[in-house]
């Protein structure tokens, strides 16, 4: 199809906004869940906006319990904070690769809690996920002999991090599949509620976590959990760290934005699609800043995860459509598509990261 200026500007801006080192996981966490509350605003901001007009076409939705959003924000705060602590383990790319591994923990958490029935090549793409986690995985773990800056334990262990952290993100889009989707809600209202829980929460955790003394695994002077007061110390020495935060919570916010825009406007798929695209932008500038060393192994396995994500989502339909073989089951794997696009494609990004 012809996309409009605005549907690719949208694409433009998920692209380079979600592709964005500052060693206090928890707030930047905090920032993050900022940058999605800010969702929140700019949600009655559009919504003041539209009642203004004689005919106003914006449909803000029905009234919920906000409290229908605590699980999945606790969920949220949970997975995103892990994967900050596993960022400062790992490369950004390998990170952005492994958060793959969400489909994997999603596709079976719906089948056992959402009654859902996977198609033949969904469980292709499970399979084919894996097996692109396994040569990512691989690649880390023979890049770390060569690289000094970085432990080979503490790779491993970032990486192990992160797809533990993916189950936990699976079970925050089943819940919101199961509790919050049956609701009539604006997803940036949704994106903002959550954002609001999440900031609240993580912000009153960091006082506790101020005098948790975890030893060599907290890369901080006091090696606590997290010491937000050294972090504020580097921030007023270092005015480009609160520059680089600002640009992540903005970051965060346009990324929320533009993955909704881009669902609505275009399709789940296409958002898939970019979310993929973004992996290659942040793998090639971590390249290009000499943050992390070339491996073949890494295009293998990123290449490998982009197949195993495209065959779940059903990317193949269109090719498969041209072919005439199968039309009755092509017709029940296409009716299947919407609820599947809404399980994955609600899911925010972050996290989002």
């Amino acid at each position: 199809m012809a996309w409009t200026k605005y549907q690719l500007f949208l694409a433009a801006m998920m692209l380079i906004t979600g592709s964005h080192a500052f060693s206090h996981p928890f707030v930047q966490a905090v920032g993050m869940f900022l940058g999605e509350l800010s969702c929140l605003v700019v949600f009655h901001i559009l919504l003041c906006h539209d009642r203004r007009k004689p005919e106003p076409t914006m449909d803000p939705g029905q009234s919920f319990n906000p409290l229908l959003f605590l699980p999945p924000a606790l969920c949220d705060m949970l997975g995103t904070s892990i994967m900050y602590v596993a960022l400062n383990m790992t490369s950004a790319s390998s990170f952005q690769m492994l958060r793959g591994a969400v489909i994997i923990f999603t596709g079976l958490l719906s089948v056992a809690f959402l009654g859902r029935r996977l198609q033949p090549s969904q469980w292709i793409g499970i399979l084919v996920t894996i097996i692109g986690l396994v040569v990512v995985g691989l690649a880390d773990f023979l890049s770390g002999h060569g690289d000094d800056s970085r432990k080979l334990s503490e790779v491993i262990t970032g990486d192990l991090l992160i797809i533990m952290a993916q189950i936990i993100v699976a079970v925050q889009m089943v819940l919101e599949e199961k509790f919050v989707y049956k609701h009539n809600v604006h997803p940036l209202k949704a994106v903002g509620t959550e954002g609001f829980f999440g900031f609240v929460i993580l912000t009153l955790l960091l006082i506790p976590m101020f005098y948790i003394h975890v030893g060599s695994f907290a890369d901080n002077p006091r090696q606590v959990l997290e010491d937000a007061l050294d972090a504020f110390c580097q921030i007023g020495h270092k005015p480009l760290i609160l520059l680089a935060l600002l640009g992540n919570t903005v970051s965060i916010a346009f990324f929320n934005f533009a993955g909704i825009s881009v669902t609505k406007e275009i399709s789940a798929t296409t958002r898939m699609v970019l979310d993929s695209l973004r992996t290659v932008v942040i793998w090639v500038m971590s390249l290009l800043l000499g943050w992390e060393v070339f491996h073949g192994l890494q295009i293998l396995g990123f290449i490998i995860l982009l197949v195993g994500t495209a065959l779940y989502n059903g990317l193949h339909k269109p090719l498969m459509a041209k072919l005439p073989c199968c039309p009755g089951e092509q017709r029940a794997e296409e009716g299947a598509a919407p609820e599947r696009e809404r399980l994955l494609g609600a899911g925010k990004a972050a996290n989002e990261s």
